[in-house]
């Protein structure tokens, strides 16, 4: 019973590590000035790519994009709504 009790508690930290290691992104479509802020990104079959814009609240899907990474603070930063002073 030990051993499953312990395989079980090693089974919930991790699950709660990966929780925690949510990934940001920014996504540029390069036919426009657009810039989209998410923290999922699908792919389609075609190639395409699939995602809600956080700042904005819509899904998109764009055929051509560029993705970079950033920072938890450059994301939260940038869907931030305009006025809304930090504590």
């Amino acid at each position: 019973m030990g051993r499953k009790r312990l395989t079980l508690w090693m089974l919930c930290g991790m699950v709660a590590v990966l929780a925690g290691c949510a990934s940001y992104y920014k996504v540029n479509d390069p036919a426009g000035t657009r810039e989209y802020y998410t923290t999922e990104i699908d792919k389609t079959k075609a190639g395409a790519i699939t995602f809600k814009d956080e700042k904005g609240g819509s899904v998109v899907t764009l055929q051509s994009s560029e993705v970079k990474e950033i920072s938890e603070e450059e994301f939260h930063a940038a869907v931030k709504p305009a006025g809304k002073k930090e504590k």
